[in-house]
C-alpha cells in the first residue's frame, strides 16, 4: 500500500465522520468513498473482493459471505462444527447483511443531502463492515492441516521482532486473553517501521483502519467464537486455536505487504 492509502486506513471512519457535518455533496461522496476504500484495502489480501471500485453513486456490488476453505467439523476437536457453522453462517453472515443494508441507507442519504443521517449510518458502517473484513481473514488464518511454527522469512522477522517464537506466541496469547468485553488480537505489519507488531482491537474495530497496521493474523476473542465449546475460559480457547493457525496463509499476508 502507498503513503497515501496508509494514512487513509489509519484514519478510517473517524475522520470521514468529523469531516460529514457542514460538508458539501462533492465532500460527503469522498468521504464515502475512503470508508469504502479501506474496508477494500484491509481485505485485499483475501481470496474476495469486499467493495469494488465505486464507478457511480447509484451502482454497487453487493458484499457476499465467503465460502469457507474447509468443512465445518475440519478444526475439531480444537474447535468444533457447531461453533463453525453458527459463526460462519450466522455470525459472519449477519455482518454481510448489515453492510449491504447500510450501504444502500448510506447511498440514499448522500443523495438527498442528508447530512444527519450520514452521520447516523457511520457507526453502524464501522461495526459492520470491520466484521466482514475480520472474519474474512479469521477464516483463512486457520487450516486442519495448520500449527507448528511458520517458516522461512516469516520465522526469521518474528525472532528478531520478539526475541523468539515462543515469546511472541505468549505475547500474542497474552494480548487476546486480556482484551475486554469483546475485541480481536493481531499479528501485524507496521509498514512505515518495516516491523512486526502485536496490537488489540475492540469489538469490530478493523485493525488497519484503526491502527494502520496490516493484519496478517486475527484471533476472534468474542465469546461466539469459543464459548459453546470452552465457556468462560477464555484461555483454554487460546491454547487451542495455535494447533490449527495457518502459517502459510499468514507467510503469504507477510510476504505480500512487505513488496
Amino acid at each position: 500500500m502507498e503513503d497515501g492509502g496508509v494514512l487513509a486506513a489509519r484514519r478510517g471512519v473517524r475522520i470521514c465522520v468529523r469531516r460529514a457535518v457542514g460538508a458539501e455533496p462533492a465532500a460527503l461522496r469522498r468521504g464515502l468513498a475512503a470508508v469504502l476504500a479501506m474496508l477494500s484495502r484491509a481485505a485485499r489480501s483475501t481470496s474476495r473482493t469486499l467493495v469494488p471500485a465505486l464507478g457511480s453513486l447509484g451502482s454497487r456490488q453487493k458484499h457476499s459471505l465467503p465460502d469457507l476453505p474447509y468443512d465445518y467439523g475440519a478444526l475439531e476437536p480444537h474447535i468444533n462444527a457447531q461453533i463453525m457453522q453458527l459463526h460462519h453462517s450466522k455470525h459472519h453472515a449477519t455482518y454481510v447483511n448489515n453492510l449491504n443494508a447500510i450501504e444502500e441507507k448510506y447511498l440514499e442519504a448522500l443523495e438527498k443531502g442528508d447530512i444527519t443521517a450520514q452521520v447516523a449510518l457511520q457507526p453502524g458502517l464501522k461495526f459492520n463492515g470491520g466484521g466482514h473484513i475480520n472474519h474474512s481473514i479469521f477464516w483463512t488464518n486457520l487450516s486442519p492441516k495448520g500449527g507448528g511454527e511458520p517458516k522461512g522469512e516469516l520465522l526469521e522477522a518474528i525472532k528478531c521482532d520478539f526475541g523468539s517464537f515462543e515469546k511472541f506466541k505468549e505475547k500474542l496469547t497474552t494480548v487476546s486473553v486480556g482484551v475486554q468485553g469483546s475485541g480481536w488480537g493481531w499479528l501485524g505489519f507496521n509498514k512505515e517501521q518495516g516491523r512486526l507488531q502485536i496490537a488489540a482491537c475492540s469489538n469490530q474495530d478493523p485493525l488497519q483502519g484503526t491502527t494502520g497496521l496490516i493484519p496478517l493474523l486475527g484471533i476472534d476473542v468474542w465469546e461466539h467464537a469459543y464459548y459453546l465449546q470452552y465457556k468462560n475460559v477464555r484461555p483454554d480457547y487460546l491454547k487451542a486455536i495455535w494447533n490449527v493457525i495457518n502459517w502459510e496463509n499468514v507467510t503469504e499476508r507477510y510476504m505480500a505487504c512487505k513488496k
